[in-house]
């Protein structure tokens, strides 16, 4: 069985239904008379701090940042031409928060991909604005970790992949 990563005080991550987090601390607290290992993790955008049991990081989703080569695929993904589905908007809306909330770069630039609307294209619903744009500051805010730059600069650069043809 493979050894669940270990994370340190300053490592970025990935809980799938926040998005990118900052390990703060590891530390042992007593709850309930048990000693618990716990990931203290923040996450600037909510303002909210995340305790995490070790012991259950590796089945609550928790990650470390994507490697270069997993963005690199997220980027090919957003790339190719959006997979236009004829199913119920309701139907689809649900894949799509299933996919942003997997926290996996591949399916959240599937959704970016699906989502983005070019100049000249019938505008989006609320809901489907909604969406797309929750999966793409998810998406910006893991290349801004992994490419060390900001979030406004990483939103840009999908933005330009989006946009080339």
């Amino acid at each position: 069985m493979p050894k669940a990563p270990t994370y340190k005080t300053g490592d970025f991550v990935v809980y799938p239904t926040h998005g990118v987090g900052k390990v703060i601390d590891v530390l042992v607290q007593e709850i309930a008379s048990h000693k618990l290992e716990l990931i203290v993790i923040t996450f600037e955008r909510d303002r909210m701090t995340l305790r995490v049991p070790v012991e259950k990081a590796a089945t609550s989703g928790l990650r470390k940042l994507a490697s270069k080569k997993l963005m690199e695929e997220a980027m090919t993904t957003l790339r190719g031409r959006a997979r236009v589905k004829r199913t119920m908007w309701s139907r689809r809306a649900q894949e799509y928060e299933a996919k942003i909330n997997s926290g996996d770069p591949v399916s959240i630039a599937e959704v970016v991909r699906d989502l983005h609307r070019n100049v000249g294209q019938p505008d989006q619903s609320f809901s489907e604005r909604q969406i797309y744009e929750a999966a793409r500051d998810r998406l910006a805010a893991e290349v801004a970790a992994v490419d060390k730059i900001d979030v406004e600069t990483a939103t840009e650069k999908l933005e330009k992949v989006l946009t080339a043809d």
